[in-house]
């Protein structure tokens, strides 16, 4: 096939008008349709496209909730609007099931998931740059043609995802693991926070931020997604209630009979194996963190941590980034910390364990507050 020279986006959210904003950014022709006209305008004032009048195009993207992908495709093909159809819902085997039950053309469709996002929905929070390096899932069938396959690999390509082939059904049962589950679990923990005491709030650190980060995402948005993946989403979450299910007993057990009162006849003594159990949880998690992908899909790296004690001041971030850049020391990640009440934080630099000692003396000699 030749390459795509005019594609249509429906749906201008978030995931939508980022692919818009990548392809515009490659010059490719994007056309914008949404069932919310103010939604397509704000795209399109963006930058990201132009409003679609009904032309044909190479390939029609479909950003839109699981549950609706297999009636915007029917739509779709009925007008002839594409050569090729993909979607970007997080969930695959659900649209294929409908799109096949309604007698979708699926020779002409493959379905496509981009591992990406954020806390933020909408038009406003799309970046162009929301794909660079995240793995793109395609998940092509039987009946799809190799036209279609390699049409998406040419979308993922220009919107700098790095294309990833998987079944559909075992696609939807690794994003339980990584995605959905995880989401389920920060929620619980974030919702602890709800009506905790302005004391436990103020004493907030960064580990509850970490963990609690992706738990602001749209709840109506979260709640299609998980709908449509329901089941593998619900093992994943048993198995992680049963660890902490688990673990909350191992605690218990160590502490024996309740504090301050005197051992009763039918008071069980402290479990000294206890926390054996909980250590292992622990280990456990290290392992499973251990195994995330590094940079670029690459094997996991441990990095060592430069902390600075940096001012909430502006271009603050640029400075210590040049003193790092003029060291010849890559930053790997940064985390940020502020203090509560005062206008300074924490920035902690993720770097190859063999740069600190040069980004250390290079951050003293500048002037810069280590701990």
């Amino acid at each position: 096939m030749s390459g795509l020279e005019n594609v249509l986006v429906v749906g201008t959210g978030l995931i939508g008008t980022s692919v818009a904003l990548a392809l515009r950014g490659q010059g490719v022709t994007v056309h914008l349709a949404d069932r919310d006209p103010a939604a397509v305008r704000l795209a399109r004032e963006l930058g990201a496209g132009v409003e679609w009048a009904g032309e044909r195009v190479d390939m029609a993207v479909i950003a839109v909730p699981p549950q609706v992908v297999a009636g915007q495709l029917a739509e779709l093909q009925r007008a002839g609007a594409a050569r090729f159809y993909t979607d970007v819902a997080s969930v695959k085997a659900l649209p294929l099931r409908q799109a096949a039950e309604i007698g979708c053309d699926l020779a002409t469709y493959v379905a496509g998931h981009p591992l990406a996002g954020r806390e933020r929905s909408g038009p406003a929070a799309a970046r162009a740059d929301l794909f660079l390096g995240r793995p793109w899932a395609l998940c092509p069938t039987g009946k799809t043609s190799p036209d279609a396959v390699e049409a998406l690999r040419l979308l993922i390509k220009l919107c700098g995802g790095e294309a990833v082939q998987v079944d559909a059904v075992e696609h939807d049962r690794a994003v339980a693991v990584v995605s959905h589950a995880p989401h389920v679990t920060a929620s619980a923990v974030a919702a602890r926070l709800a009506e905790a005491p302005a004391a436990a709030l103020g004493l907030a650190g960064q580990g509850v931020r970490d963990v609690t980060r992706i738990a602001a995402g749209d709840p109506n948005l979260w709640t299609g997604i998980l709908s449509g993946n329901a089941l593998p989403v619900a093992d994943v979450l048993e198995a992680v209630a049963a660890d902490l299910a688990a673990a909350a007993a191992s605690l218990r057990a160590s502490a024996g009979p309740a504090a301050g009162n005197a051992p009763g006849a039918g008071d069980a003594p402290a479990d000294p194996e206890a926390m054996g159990r909980v250590t292992e949880l622990l280990r456990r998690g290290v392992t499973g963190t251990g195994r995330i992908p590094g940079k670029h899909g690459g094997p996991a790296r441990a990095y060592a941590t430069v902390q600075v004690i940096i001012g909430d001041r502006p271009g603050e971030l640029a400075r210590l980034f040049q003193v790092a850049r003029d060291a010849g020391v890559n930053i790997e990640d940064v985390r940020l910390e502020h203090a509560p009440g005062l206008p300074l934080g924490a920035a902690d630099l993720l770097v190859q364990p063999e740069a600190v000692p040069a980004l250390s003396e290079a951050l003293r000699a500048h002037g810069w507050r280590l701990p």
